[in-house]
């Protein structure tokens, strides 16, 4: 009796252009991710050690992530876009503004409107918060913020 073949996941998608939008997609990741752990430590410090109000440990919280991420994306998951430039630095704080907003209504929905005020409730809307808001910062910043050098494309 023959055994089938194995078939392990793939790595990585096989067309250039999938390939590219898997690492981009990686490499948001990791500086996300980096972000994350920022915001929720920040947050979770100003909340639970400072003892601040949630709404305004939350959102300076995402304002230091914010921070720290410009520069993961600028010098790492985009470093192969179009130069920085006032533009750059603009639109990524004016989209980077808006992910705040989005981000502190959905934690203030959560934490407030569903009642998620304990100390894990909070992290879950938190963290809830932000992955939302990411899907909408992904694409923003790949689309308008870090696009493409006009001639490399």
């Amino acid at each position: 009796m023959a055994t089938p073949p194995v078939v392990g996941p793939r790595s990585a998608p096989e067309t250039p252009k999938a390939r590219r939008l898997f690492l981009e997609v990686a490499r948001f990741s990791v500086v996300g991710g980096s972000g994350v752990a920022v915001n929720i430590v920040f947050f979770n410090l100003a909340l639970h050690g400072l003892k601040w109000a949630p709404m305004v440990a939350t959102v300076i919280a995402s304002c230091v992530a914010m921070g720290t991420n410009y520069l993961g994306f600028r010098f790492f998951a985009y470093r192969d876009r179009a130069s920085r430039t006032r533009r750059q630095i603009a639109l990524f704080f004016a989209f980077s503004g808006l992910g705040v907003v989005m981000e502190s209504a959905l934690f203030y929905l959560g934490y407030h409107g569903l009642g998620m005020s304990g100390p894990l409730g909070a992290n879950i809307a938190k963290a809830l918060s932000i992955v939302l808001a990411s899907a909408f910062r992904f694409v923003v910043y790949r689309t308008w913020v870090f696009q493409h050098a006009k001639n490399s494309r």
